[in-house]
């Protein structure tokens, strides 16, 4: 009998998933610290692929038993042509000692750093760990349902791709046995009957010769009709059928609002660009589907795809409330706050029209906080004008309103952070 064994792991041949998961609990600090290093000196755009993690081999080191230097050793050096039993070896002449770790010597030999590589999966877990989205109650759509496909066991027709071999040889094998069950039963009653004719004739029984052709003949006959039985006819194939079945779904709409005005220079609007990717990529982490809806306003807002909103050099004065105006009304046209979460972005220098800033205060107050999970306002100049005056007034009555500054390209992650911390984690801050 041969025995076969086959590995149907996740992780494939030679690998395994739980010295993997233990060794990355045991460094996890190690790790933590190289993925934060590797999104300071990537753009936001590679932000989902993998990383290299490299750990100093020092780090690594783990305790071992080895023999101690005192006392009388006994040893065999192969190989020996200089020495007789009872030589002393003197020391190595020079003194340098040998290479040091992660140093090479005059011979090549030394030690390098452990590297091991980072899955899209692993790299995004580690970056969003101990992020949490505030008020995370996923809206469910029972009446809008999202449609997945389960197995409903085995069909007779469908694409070759789906065809279940197993289950068509099956059934190939209980058609010949049912079809030529009969017809192998007469073969066998009539070959036994031969064989008794043939034993008679040879005893000299002349009337058996005449039976021994007509047998011959129905056997032959059997036979025949049994070679004609397919082996694979079309009506053994098996395919496997798949049905759809709605299920309910959690979706997430992102506000994308941006101040294009003529105070906003190109460093700005990257660092705004820079803190809507991150946002973006946190809900992908808790959303199945998520809608983008960017929004760019200096004195009058308009909704604009994404090339047009990080790339477009319309510039004016700064009217702020328009693009709050305009969210509101995408909202009620379109996303249903019993059907969406909806999720608000804000980035802004700070300047607008002086009597501009109090409405803007009031329309998020009455008409967009009340429909929306979370709203973070992220300023990206570090003086405080009478928007952030505005704005402050907000935060402390309305616990998923958030706002902070930053003014250079390594700020916004920690700045992102700390919008959305987990709440264990911001009560012991």
């Amino acid at each position: 009998m041969q025995l076969q064994i086959i590995d149907r792991r996740l992780a494939g041949k030679n690998k395994s998933i739980g010295n993997r998961e233990r060794f990355m609990r045991r460094y996890k600090d190690k790790i933590t610290e190289a993925v934060r290093r590797a999104v300071d000196g990537r753009g936001m755009r590679d932000l989902q692929r993998g990383e290299e993690v490299r750990i100093p081999k020092k780090d690594l080191s783990e305790p071992v038993f080895h023999h101690g230097q005192g006392g009388v050793r006994d040893m065999v050096h192969p190989g020996n042509q200089d020495y007789l039993r009872g030589d002393r070896i003197k020391r190595p002449q020079g003194g340098q000692g040998g290479a040091g770790k992660g140093q090479a010597s005059d011979q090549g030999e030394g030690e390098d750093d452990f590297s091991f590589a980072l899955s899209k999966e692993e790299f995004m877990q580690v970056f969003f760990e101990d992020l949490a989205l505030p008020r995370l109650t996923r809206t469910q759509l029972a009446e809008v349902p999202e449609w997945k496909t389960h197995r409903a066991g085995f069909s007779s027709d469908g694409t070759p791709n789906n065809m279940d071999v197993v289950r068509s040889l099956r059934g190939a094998i209980g058609r010949r046995i049912a079809i030529g069950s009969d017809s192998r039963r007469q073969l066998a009653e009539l070959e036994a009957l031969l064989a008794i004719n043939r034993a008679a004739a040879l005893a000299g029984d002349v009337s058996a010769e005449g039976e021994i052709l007509l047998l011959e003949d129905k056997i032959e006959t059997l036979r025949a009709r049994l070679g004609r039985i397919p082996y694979l006819d079309p009506i053994d194939l098996r395919y496997r059928h798949r049905v759809k079945v709605p299920v309910p779904s959690a979706k997430a709409v992102m506000f994308c609002v941006m101040d294009v005005s003529g105070s906003m220079d190109e460093a700005r609007k990257d660092l705004s660009k820079r803190f809507f990717i991150l946002l973006y990529l946190f809900l992908t982490q808790h959303y199945d589907k998520i809608d983008i809806v960017f929004i760019r306003h200096h004195t009058q807002a308009q909704e604009v795809e994404e090339q047009d909103f990080f790339h477009a050099r319309e510039t004016g004065g700064t009217v702020v409330s328009s693009a709050l105006v305009l969210m509101e009304e995408i909202i009620r046209a379109r996303y249903s706050p019993s059907e969406w979460n909806i999720y608000g972005a804000q980035a802004s220098d700070g300047d607008n029209w002086h009597h501009d800033s109090g409405r803007c205060r009031e329309l998020l107050a009455e008409n967009i906080l009340p429909l929306c999970r979370y709203f973070a306002y992220v300023q990206v100049a570090e003086e405080e004008q009478n928007l952030w005056a505005e704005y402050s007034q907000l935060s402390a009555s309305h616990r998923h309103f958030a706002m902070r500054k930053a003014v250079e390209p390594a700020q916004i992650y920690p700045v992102f952070r700390d919008l959305f911390k987990k709440e264990g984690a911001a009560q012991a801050a």
